[in-house]
């Protein structure tokens, strides 16, 4: 069975956020699955298996299974083109959170996604005593905890209790706030200690949050993001009414084959 790592939202290697792509010939067990994400050790590990309708696309972290992730897609579709197993300009994953596709455009992967929008709410005391920062907005998904912070120096130089953030009912904690450069529109920070993951270097699904929350805030539907993570990514958005098109680069720095069942 061949085996990929792939750095997902960059165009160098060693940058951006990394995911274990592996492409299986047939059904295997969610066990399986588990332990060969927790071996590679990666935010993200996609299993890919064909069938008629496209591909059926999973995601685990070191810890647990997730239902929507950005950069694994991504980095799916790049081995799927770069290896030429996918002949087709678009390609079609059946996944937990419904049918995503990807197109190539350019230089860029497209992915298309549902759109995650925050709403609203009181921000548990464990989420304001790890952040230990001013809050200036607090909302909340069906995956994660959004929270917006003055300044892109606040995002920078963030140290959370991550003791704490295991506590918080979610999926994950996203901070962000408008970029400071003109370059990007915003930046964030994107934390899941929960799921093994104590900071994930570049979140595409975050930004199914994200786009919308700064899209209505900035008015306009076409952003420019940065993640400001040790390893750094760079992410196109396209937000419309129910849909967010995020777009990026991918670099396979590993090839391999598993040899274990």
């Amino acid at each position: 069975m061949d085996i990929y790592i792939v750095d997902a939202f960059t165009s160098e290697p060693f940058k951006g956020n990394p995911a274990g792509v592996c492409l299986v010939d047939s059904n295997v067990s969610e066990r399986w699955m588990q332990d060969v994400a927790s071996e590679l050790n990666l935010s993200e590990t996609a299993f890919l298996y064909k069938q008629e309708e496209g591909y059926i696309l999973r995601w685990f972290t070191p810890l647990a299974e997730v239902e929507l992730c950005g950069h694994a897609t991504l980095a799916s579709a790049h081995i799927l083109w770069e290896k030429q197993i996918c002949p087709e300009p678009e390609i079609k994953f059946v996944t937990k959170s419904g049918i995503l596709t990807a197109t190539k455009d350019k230089d860029d992967i497209r992915l298309s996604f549902p759109l995650e929008p925050a709403e609203d709410c009181d921000p548990p005391r464990e989420l304001i005593e790890g952040l230990g920062v001013p809050l200036q907005y607090v909302g909340k998904n069906r995956m994660d905890y959004l929270v917006e912070v003055e300044n892109e120096e606040l995002v920078r130089g963030l140290v959370p209790d991550f003791n704490l953030f295991k506590r918080v009912n979610s999926r994950g904690i996203i901070v962000t706030s408008v970029s400071g450069k003109e370059a990007f529109d915003f930046v964030s920070r994107c934390f899941y200690p929960a799921l093994g993951v104590d900071e994930d270097p570049v979140t595409g699904s975050a930004h199914c949050c994200l786009g919308p929350y700064w899209s209505n805030k900035l008015k306009r539907n076409r952003l420019q993001a940065i993640q400001l993570s040790e390893r750094q990514g760079i992410l196109k958005l396209l937000v419309s009414e129910d849909r967010i098109q995020i777009s990026g680069q991918a670099v396979t720095t590993l090839q391999g084959s598993l040899v274990c069942r």
